[in-house]
């Protein structure tokens, strides 16, 4: 079975989408992947895409997505660390990764959000294969 993961913010330009390319590339046998925002964006963030390529992961056919264009319910909803309310989906389970938006920031500050996501990604797939979320 698969499950349906969410990664939420509120422009979907960033964080949110390198989270979905890594566990598009990482868990894709476990999870079934959603990424989307509460605030319509124009694209995403040119240095998201260009750090994710650097390893491998595709995100030059990414758009910011809105809540409205994913699943309305989802059994994991993952926020990404939001400076106002995040958003909100039905879900089974919740976190809040907490990280720091690098947007504005320096490329390496995306390397860095890329590289705590990709763990972060590995770490929710092992858990959820391991029985260790109520889902």
């Amino acid at each position: 079975m698969k499950y349906k993961v969410a990664f939420v913010c509120v422009h979907n330009s960033c964080r949110s989408q390198m989270a979905e390319g890594w566990a598009k590339t990482l868990a894709n046998d476990v999870f079934d992947v959603y990424s989307a925002g509460t605030e319509e964006y124009p694209e995403v963030k040119p240095k998201a895409v260009q750090v994710m390529e650097e390893v491998g992961v595709d995100m030059s056919s990414h758009k910011p997505k809105l809540l409205s264009d994913i699943p309305s319910e989802i059994d994991i909803l993952i926020k990404m660390g939001c400076n106002v309310t995040c958003p909100y989906l039905p879900n089974k389970h919740t976190e809040d990764w907490g990280l720091t938006d690098p947007s504005g920031g320096e490329i390496e500050d995306f390397r860095k959000t890329r590289d705590m996501i990709k763990l972060k990604v590995e770490d929710l797939k092992k858990r959820v294969a391991d029985g260790k979320l109520s889902l």
